[in-house]
């Protein structure tokens, strides 16, 4: 088997059919239609059901690939000075029933995020079971004028978590989809109440490092500042270093930061 099948827990038909079969009972269809999506993800196998349903399946593989992560994500936290803030669920229902509370948690504030509908467990499989948007594109995919039209609604949005005690752990843009009427959170990750202040600096850091090649640095922490008063962007600086040697991160740390410093002049 290939090496990346194996680490990322991609899951044969039949298992995949037993989750099918009990998708049509629970939703009383005699028959259904199931897209998978071709998305570079680690953590589950993602499908559209019905163009009605998202539905990540989470398998035990996916469950201790997220354990590996969160332990790097946690030692990278150690290297910028403070101690480890992300969470991890011991098994696939308690990884998909934590996205539920956490996607329902998002809307409670009023953010937008894909209505959450269940999450539950068949044949040692976590399933859980979201609303599918349909008509979206990602941030990363978007035109510079779009990016910089809805980058303070960006950071608008990531404070209000952070005032309500909420963070989302893992922003990045391709995270961050785009509809009419305005930007929808998904993907948002465990982090534990301990660690909640060092998390909410480094949620400013991912989401500076998610625009600065979209828009550039001045536009980033001009839009930033929209939102968060510079000492909480200097609280960011500290992360920088460490969300860019993330694989999924691509940008000018030391443009951001000698821009972040201007203000702080």
């Amino acid at each position: 088997m290939d090496l990346r099948r194996l680490v990322r827990g991609r899951l044969g038909w039949p298992r995949l059919e037993t989750v099918a079969r009990e998708l049509a009972r629970r939703y009383d269809r005699d028959t259904l239609h199931i897209r998978f999506l071709e998305a570079d993800n680690w953590l589950s196998t993602p499908m559209v059901v019905d163009d009605e349903w998202f539905v990540k399946v989470i398998s035990k593989q996916n469950s201790l690939v997220h354990a590996v992560f969160t332990t790097g994500r946690n030692l990278g936290a150690f290297s910028s000075g403070t101690e480890g803030f992300f969470g991890h669920f011991g098994t696939p229902l308690e990884m998909a029933e934590h996205e539920l509370e956490a996607t329902k948690r998002l809307r409670d504030i009023g953010l937008q995020a894909p209505a959450p509908v269940e999450a539950f467990e068949v044949d040692g499989l976590g399933v859980l079971v979201l609303e599918y948007l349909p008509n979206f594109h990602t941030l990363d995919t978007a035109p510079r004028a779009e990016v910089e039209r809805l980058a303070p609604e960006l950071f608008a949005a990531l404070a209000e978590m952070h005032d309500n005690h909420l963070a989302h752990g893992d922003l990045r843009a391709e995270n961050v989809l785009v509809r009419e009427d305005g930007i929808y959170f998904i993907d948002a990750t465990n982090v534990n109440d301990e660690g909640m202040r060092d998390a909410r600096a480094y949620d400013l850091a991912c989401g500076l490092a998610a625009l600065e090649p979209l828009v550039g640095p001045k536009q980033a922490v001009a839009a930033a500042l929209d939102s968060y008063e510079v000492e909480a962007l200097l609280d960011a600086v500290d992360f920088l270093d460490f969300v860019n040697i993330r694989p999924d991160h691509d940008f000018d740390a030391a443009s951001l930061k000698g821009e972040i410093e201007k203000h702080a002049a």
